[in-house]
């Protein structure tokens, strides 16, 4: 039976609550806006099911990297609508031709984040684009065995953890299964982005009698709008003007390092607790392709650099070298000394913020997360000035 007593140990992949045979778990939101595994003990038959697909009580042993590689898609359109190089709505078309199914994160009517799955390119085009957020699994579990089952090829992309919680609740491996996951700075609390656009869209919202439904007349987010580069990339929504005329505007956009939400997210303030010391990472998820931003390409090929966005691809798996060779790319050969240089999403363990449980007492009492997260980082910008201070004057004693 499944029973969370350090919340490190559990990832939220809902491995565990779609495998149950009896139906007896459900996912709740704690106080800091993730969803937990609760049992109902008076249904529960202790079969131990739980217990054996859960990804972090029996993790996989990690596969070595076959090849490290630095891609752009050569359709210049789809590259500039992907967070970096256009590697995955490349790899979904080649699925999408075979007849095959694509599972992936897209946004829900509040513009939290799910998994989903996806037929046709134009379905698969919400799939495109980084959610710095934790999706919901719900059952794409279920659906993406029922359609391997049937003989469909199925392309899964997801986090790390997601990839291995599908592994295992799969219990076997299909030849007509692609995964695919990316390289993970961990992922923030859902609970603290529902906050974070009530507090600076609210009044821009539908006539929802419900604060918590207030949805803002946005129409489209990205987290890695590209007008000002690649590299220099914005958090963009945009929506209809009010009073509503139909016209498509920009709400907000902000470089990402002067944004609150992502200056939080980034400073690793409301990360998943599992994510401080991921287990899933670098080849235990048994992904058959690693895809992510070649961050530092501009060092180590300055010429292949163009800061429209250049991907990272690692290829794990001869299954993954086999997809990924019919793929229309431009692709430089790489090392995967030279990626981990620059790319903290390799990082296995990271520092707990400091003032994390600060910000989460902050917004228990009310008080809204752009000005908890600027509090929490001064405040961490002060103790390092002091903490730098305070070693000079030991030195200086010593002299």
């Amino acid at each position: 039976m499944i029973h969370i007593t350090n919340k490190q140990d559990c990832c939220g992949c809902s491995a565990c609550v779609q495998r149950c045979p009896k139906h007896c778990i459900h996912l709740t939101e704690d106080a800091e806006g993730f969803l937990y595994p609760i049992i109902d003990k008076k249904i529960c038959i202790n079969c131990g099911i739980c217990e054996n697909v859960c990804p972090l009580l029996h993790p996989s042993k990690p596969i070595p990297v076959l090849k490290t590689l630095a891609v752009k898609n050569v359709h210049e359109e789809e590259r500039f609508s992907s967070s970096s190089g256009g590697v995955f709505i490349s790899i979904a078309k080649t699925i999408l031709q075979k007849g095959g199914v694509v599972f992936g994160a897209v946004y829900d009517e509040h513009w939290e984040v799910k998994h989903t799955y996806a037929e046709t390119k134009k379905n698969v085009k919400a799939m495109m684009g980084s959610k710095y957020l934790q999706s919901r699994i719900e059952n794409s579990y279920i659906e993406t065995e029922r359609f391997l089952k049937s003989g469909r090829e199925v392309l899964f992309t997801g986090t790390p953890c997601q990839i291995a919680g599908l592994r295992k609740f799969l219990r076997k491996n299909y030849p007509n299964l692609l995964t695919v996951d990316f390289l993970c700075h961990g992922v923030p609390s859902p609970g603290v982005w529902r906050k974070y656009l009530y507090e600076t869209f609210s009044n821009l919202h539908t006539n929802s009698s419900s604060s918590q439904n207030i949805i803002p007349a946005i129409t489209s987010i990205s987290f890695r709008e590209k007008t000002h580069g690649w590299k220099n990339f914005s958090i963009e929504f945009r929506g209809n003007s009010i009073p509503q005329t139909g016209r498509n505007i920009t709400l907000l956009s902000d470089i990402h390092r002067e944004n609150p939400f992502m200056r939080g997210f980034l400073s690793d303030i409301y990360l998943r607790p599992s994510c401080y010391n991921c287990r899933c990472k670098n080849g235990v998820s048994q992904s058959d392709l690693t895809i992510a931003d070649y961050w530092g390409i501009d060092k180590l090929m300055p010429d292949f650099d163009d800061d429209k966005g250049i991907g990272l691809v690692l290829i794990n798996t001869s299954k993954g070298e086999s997809y990924f060779n019919l793929l229309n790319m431009e692709v430089r050969l790489s090392t995967l000394k030279d990626a981990q240089q620059f790319n903290g999403g390799f990082k296995e363990r990271i520092r707990i913020h400091p003032k994390r449980d600060f910000f989460f007492k902050q917004l228990s009492e009310g008080k809204s997360v752009s000005k908890t997260v600027e509090l929490c980082l001064h405040i961490s910008i002060y103790r390092k000035i002091y903490s730098k201070l305070k070693k000079l004057s030991n030195n200086l004693k010593h002299l």
